[in-house]
């Protein structure tokens, strides 16, 4: 793999379908995207994480940040894990740290 290639590990586009690798952290003082930590983006919500309602939480402020629905992002693992995987279907918008990537 290319040292290039390393820099966009924790997104990938699947036609328009955005596949993000995501590092949560509930809790947290504020909702905000972050920056990548090895192959995850780091976002933090204020939400507790409490049977998933935190991923819950997360889903609704990221699909704000991504010009989308709810309905239009897909948690494909990591429910009840800080470890998670989203689909976003056709973005609307991209966060700052995204486009710092490409």
């Amino acid at each position: 793999m290319k040292a290039k290639d390393l820099a966009h590990i924790f997104y990938e586009w699947q036609g328009d379908i955005l596949v993000l690798n995501i590092l949560g952290t509930p809790m947290a003082k504020q909702d905000a995207v972050l920056k990548p930590k090895g192959n995850q983006l780091k976002v933090s919500v204020k939400a507790q994480p409490q049977n998933g309602k935190a991923t819950d939480y997360m889903v609704s402020f990221l699909a704000k940040e991504f010009g989308v629905g709810a309905c239009d992002i897909e948690v494909v693992y990591g429910r009840e894990s800080i470890h998670k995987q989203l689909r976003i279907k056709a973005p609307k918008k991209l966060p700052k740290v995204i486009h710092e990537q490409s």
